[in-house]
């Protein structure tokens, strides 16, 4: 193996019923040997701003009263070689599912989870995935959720993806990381508008990207990567 890797996955939006135009899949990802330094620095961004480290940074939280905090994670993040992050929209506008045998919306969700994640794996490297705890992730879920990424890949020793666990946000700082960049994709996909804060926010993550978060950026864009899939897309997982 070459190299290891940790990714920090979350989603927006991904219920069935939510009404909700778009789903929105992402994680952050990053050398294991440097996920605890980029943590501590995250910690000590927190502390600059007279943040306890226990604080839970997330993007429903963003508004003016800690902007310069929400800002300096996002710049580190772009400041940082070692931090990547991908996204998947999805539109939900259009879906359906008994259109496809044996395929309901949690097999449609597996399969953008796939998609979002592909395109990060390289068959040399070795990859350990942490999801943000949801009341829908149970021990089954995973386990499902592990069994589709390696049969896509017919990794079936697990020798590319070791491991997928869950965990709560509040015990990483990298999930937190993804939280915002993820909720700031799902903000601009979803028409929202009024919160100054996360307009700021979003205005920083544009210009450092140089992307307009709602069109897809090239394949193989290491920094900022961003796919967006609709039904008619069904075979392009």
């Amino acid at each position: 193996m070459n190299q290891s890797y940790n990714v920090y996955c979350d989603e927006s939006c991904h219920l069935e019923h939510d009404k909700e135009p778009v789903m929105v899949l992402g994680a952050v990802w990053c050398p294991k040997d440097q996920s605890r330094s980029i943590s501590q620095e995250l910690h000590r961004i927190k502390q600059k701003h007279g943040i306890d480290q226990k604080f839970e940074v997330k993007w429903k939280k963003v508004g003016l009263k800690k902007i310069d905090l929400y800002k300096e994670f996002v710049n580190y993040f772009f400041d940082n070689n070692d931090l990547h992050f991908r996204c998947w929209i999805a539109e939900k506008q259009g879906l359906d599912h008994s259109r496809f045998a044996e395929q309901d919306h949690d097999v449609w969700y597996y399969k953008m989870y796939f998609g979002m994640l592909k395109i990060i794996f390289s068959p040399q490297d070795e990859y350990f995935i942490y999801l943000d705890i949801k009341d829908h992730w149970g021990g089954r879920k995973v386990k499902e959720l592990h069994d589709v990424i390696c049969n896509s890949m017919y990794d079936f020793n697990r020798n590319i993806v070791k491991h997928i666990q869950i965990m709560h946000s509040y015990e990483s700082e990298l999930l937190q990381l993804g939280d915002l960049l993820i909720g700031a994709v799902s903000y601009v996909n979803r028409n929202q508008s009024g919160n100054k804060g996360k307009e700021e926010l979003i205005k920083i993550i544009k210009n450092r990207s140089n992307y307009s978060l709602t069109a897809r950026t090239l394949f193989r864009e290491d920094k900022f990567n961003i796919f967006r899939w609709t039904p008619q897309e069904k075979n392009n997982v």
